[in-house]
């Protein structure tokens, strides 16, 4: 599907006639290039804390119970990481109108963000009451009577994927109202729940579209318009789900 569009110019006419950001000019550019240390610093270090943070929390408490697993805890929650390593890109900016550049960039950013914020924002919202309403009940009972096995955790993670747009909902949410299932679907056995964790990833996958932030991450980047964004991007995403569960499947018929 991607080799259809290698010949298809982007047609976003805005986004191919705006300057040359900052981030995309040369190092001819720039009279005094930051040292490596410093380039990767605002790349590893949130990275780092949250590898620290996920080892902090393992049953065992490797870190033990004090102050300092409190602390790898804290800096290493993902918002806290990626502001730390938002505060360290700062000092790249090696300029006398440093504070003026900074306010500007962030201004810059609101403006591209906001758009897409307010959407994943109702996406997730709309998720979340999703999860507090009886339909993940209603709709556990009904799938499963209909004897769709495999195709059953996927159809729900698709459905909710797609609805609201978060990969990470989607996932949780779908788990959760599986689990109780699994005898009913035929899928209580180590290979089968193995199989059905690829099921809700596979369902999770379909379909990226405009309430989703990757959706608008990949259309801004390869600079598509909404619409050809949906042709390529949408499209993409929904065949690689329907692949993925189709190979699944086959893997269950073999195995189980």
């Amino acid at each position: 599907w991607s080799n259809r569009f290698l010949n298809i110019a982007p047609d976003n006419i805005d986004a191919l006639d705006a300057p040359v950001p900052e981030s995309m000019k040369t190092r001819n550019d720039y009279s005094n290039m930051p040292s490596t240390t410093m380039a990767f610093l605002p790349i590893l270090v949130p990275i780092i804390l949250i590898c620290l943070s996920s080892v902090a929390n393992f049953p065992g408490a490797p870190f033990g119970s004090g102050i300092l697993t409190e602390i790898l805890v804290f800096v290493g929650n993902p918002l806290t990481a990626l502001l730390i390593g938002l505060f360290l890109s700062f000092l790249l900016i090696n300029t006398e109108q440093r504070k003026e550049q900074i306010s500007d960039s962030i201004s810059q950013g609101l403006v591209v963000a906001a758009p897409i914020l307010l959407i994943t924002g109702a996406g997730g919202a709309f998720g979340a009451m999703l999860k507090v309403t009886p339909i993940g009940d209603y709709l556990g009972t009904t799938l499963s009577a209909l004897g769709l096995g495999i195709f059953m955790p996927f159809i729900v993670s698709a459905a909710l994927k797609t609805a609201q747009g978060s990969t990470t909902v989607a996932l949780v949410t779908t788990s959760a109202m599986v689990a109780p299932l699994l005898d009913q679907i035929g899928l209580d056995s180590e290979l089968g729940r193995v199989f059905c964790v690829m099921a809700i990833g596979a369902g999770a996958m379909t379909i990226s579209h405009a309430n989703d932030s990757f959706f608008w991450i990949v259309g801004q980047f390869s600079r598509m318009s909404v619409a050809q964004a949906y042709k390529a991007h949408s499209i993409a995403t929904g065949i690689q789900g329907v692949t993925s569960i189709v190979f699944i499947w086959l893997l269950t018929l073999m195995f189980i």
